[in-house]
């Protein structure tokens, strides 16, 4: 899939998957460095958040604004997925006093079963899903230029749809 890092023309590995799909299963590890699977947010609405890099100012808003959004969700649990380090990871997290699900893909394994690998970066391009609570994937978003941010409305939107639905 085509993407842009500051109209710099760049390719993903594939294609993110798609709407009514079952998302991928995957296993990274957080901050804690205790692995973290897909099957453990079972019977939550899941909204993936991904981004190239939580040191440059966009993912740092973007993280920072689902963290934020949260609290408006009942029944969504907020992953965000970055190739950065735990240690880079870590240190964003401690100087913005926020705790959140952070994940790092230090393999690229998630990016690539994605389809969101940008090899020219060996980056994770900028994307959002949202998993209804049996992992199916009900709202997609690939930022084109990936200097932009996602829109956050929508898959904000998207999850409090899923959750108003009964299981």
């Amino acid at each position: 899939m085509d993407v842009k890092m500051k109209g710099k023309p760049l390719t993903t590995n594939g294609e993110i998957p798609a709407k009514g799909s079952q998302a991928p299963a995957f296993t990274l590890k957080d901050l804690n460095d205790q692995s973290v699977s897909l099957e453990d947010y079972k019977g939550y609405v899941v909204l993936i958040s991904t981004f190239p890099d939580i040191n440059t100012s966009t993912c740092s808003r973007q993280t920072g604004k689902f963290n934020e959004m949260a609290s408006t969700l009942d029944d969504t649990k907020i992953i965000s997925i970055s190739s950065n380090t735990v240690e880079e990871q870590k240190d964003w997290c401690a100087a913005k006093s926020i705790d959140m699900d952070l994940l790092h893909d230090s393999e690229r394994s998630f990016s690539k079963d994605y389809g969101l690998y940008v090899e020219e970066m060996d980056k994770t391009a900028r994307a959002v899903l949202v998993l209804n609570r049996q992992g199916q994937v009900v709202y997609n978003e690939v930022v084109k230029e990936m200097s932009e941010d996602p829109n956050y409305e929508a898959a904000v939107a998207a999850a409090k749809h899923e959750e108003a639905e009964i299981s």
